[in-house]
């Protein structure tokens, strides 16, 4: 049923749409001189579209975030955090999957690379110590237990990088990352219960449902989900058409609108918890942890998702090969990710690291043509981190930290103190 009604909604909007631009531009003869005016006026159609696609997959995103955000207090404490993180980041599975399924191989890694989460969490934080202190924020240090979540960065990153080296994405891929990411679920369960959120310190919605009677509660918080899911289903097709139809109307490579205009809109309300948390210092920390979480998620079960979406969408298994193009992206990316391990070994994110990750960022996303050289800069930065570390093992505390917590919480007894 639900296919029908998601078939017969896309129709609706896609008359005119995307599909008659790409019929177009095929085109050729005496009507080729007709294909420019007609692509445009076709992908002016298709991107109207996004009047309602944007708010739709946004509200979808904040119903589901403020689901995930209620049902945390009924979740094992340890795989809390984790847990919203992957649900929050949902939306953006849906528009990966869509991705995938179309087969649009050329855009298919646009949704998870180029992002930079970290600055949002220390940028707010030292905003507000600002106002509050007259002083900035020097730097954000974290707890030994978040030491699970920053090694547990290493590994994903790792195999990425042999991805990356034989340039294709498989099945037998999806299982390893699973279960890479299985395991880091495994050994949050068996970590300590850490700071976490009052009901108070909800927002509107999840704290309205909070305050239900328990059996209307649960209702309310199956309904976000359901309704968000439903809403999610039904718009992360016609966004995906409404995205590319915008990007070749107004002139910008469907891959660079994709990959930044997407994630804002899906992970916008993962952010704006990243945000709240952020306002209150002592829950910097939670915030941060909160964003690696998902950038742990992005590296594994998201990516393990897109050859099982494209072999569905296609009809048999195949390999996804990737080209020159998408092969500069991951490494950007990897690096770019790899980087901000480098930095938050220590346990601590200070405000000149925080700078300097902006500063790259910025000229990644003002400059495009300057990814290549990029490549060469944040591959320096973390050889010069590696040295660094090298000379001075504090600057590694997260590893011994992470032995210091498995010894203690994942294999008990085997802590000599």
């Amino acid at each position: 049923m639900l296919k029908l009604v998601r078939a017969a909604w896309a129709a609706a909007i896609a008359k005119g749409g995307l599909a008659s631009v790409k019929a177009g531009v095929a085109g050729t003869g005496a009507k080729a001189s007709a294909v420019p005016a007609a692509g445009a006026a076709a992908a002016a159609g298709g991107a109207v579209a996004a009047l309602w696609t944007f708010p739709s997959i946004l509200f979808s995103a904040f119903a589901i975030g403020w689901g995930a955000e209620a049902a945390q207090f009924f979740m094992s404490q340890g795989l809390a955090l984790a847990i919203l993180a992957w649900l929050q980041t949902l939306p953006e599975f849906a528009v990966e999957a869509d991705i995938a399924w179309r087969g649009d191989v050329s855009n298919m890694t646009a949704n998870f690379t180029g992002s930079l989460r970290l600055l949002v969490v220390f940028g707010v934080a030292s905003l507000v110590e600002r106002r509050r202190t007259g002083k900035w924020l020097r730097e954000v240090v974290l707890e030994d237990e978040d030491s699970v979540g920053v090694v547990g960065l290493i590994v994903p990153i790792a195999y990425f990088a042999f991805i990356w080296w034989k340039a294709t994405l498989t099945l037998w891929d999806s299982l390893v990352l699973t279960a890479m990411y299985g395991v880091y679920l495994w050994i949050l369960n068996r970590m300590p219960a850490g700071d976490e959120e009052s009901i108070e310190e909800l927002d509107l919605v999840p704290r309205t449902v909070m305050r239900l009677k328990p059996g209307v509660r649960g209702v309310a918080i199956t309904a976000l989900f359901v309704g968000g899911g439903i809403l999610l289903y039904l718009a992360a097709h016609p966004f995906v058409g409404s995205l590319e139809a915008l990007a070749l109307s107004i002139g910008i490579s469907e891959f660079v609108f994709i990959q930044w205009v997407a994630p804002f809109l899906s992970e916008f309300p993962e952010f704006f918890s990243a945000f709240r948390w952020a306002k209150s210092v002592r829950k910097a920390p939670m915030a941060l942890m909160n964003l690696v979480s998902s950038n742990i998620n992005q590296w594994t079960m998201l990516v393990a998702m897109i050859p099982v979406a494209y072999a569905f969408g296609q009809g048999h298994v195949q390999t996804i090969p990737f080209d020159a193009m998408h092969r500069t992206e991951i490494l950007l990316t990897i690096l770019q990710s790899l980087l901000g391990v480098v930095l938050l070994l220590n346990m601590r994110f200070t405000a000149a690291e925080a700078a300097v990750l902006f500063a790259l960022w910025g000229l990644q996303f003002a400059v495009p043509a300057l990814r290549e050289e990029l490549i060469f800069v944040y591959g320096a930065l973390v050889l010069l981190g590696v040295a660094r570390m090298l000379v001075d093992r504090r600057r590694a505390g997260a590893v011994g930290a992470f032995g210091r917590q498995w010894r203690r919480h994942a294999v008990p007894g085997t802590d000599a103190a």
